[in-house]
């Protein structure tokens, strides 16, 4: 959670890491599950507000967190 704290982020999905020099790009989804992570939201609730603004189902959204959870932790971010 800290090193997320850390993350230079901006509305367009470009996302800079200072400590480590490195950037990426994340796309909306991800940039909206970035935040609700920083907010120290639940998976449970980061799940239910991806269905509610993106209008997936429940389920997806579930597996989108945790894939997105996965892929944080394999740059060294989660």
């Amino acid at each position: 959670m800290k090193k997320l704290s850390q993350l230079a982020i901006n509305d367009e999905g470009f996302v800079f890491d200072p400590l480590t020099g490195d950037s990426f790009q994340v796309s909306e989804t991800g940039l909206f599950i970035i935040q609700a992570i920083r907010d120290e939201k639940s998976d449970e609730d980061i799940a239910a507000a991806l269905n509610d603004e993106f209008d997936v189902s429940v389920e997806d959204a579930q597996r989108d967190v945790t894939d997105f959870r996965g892929r944080l932790k394999n740059v060294g971010l989660g």
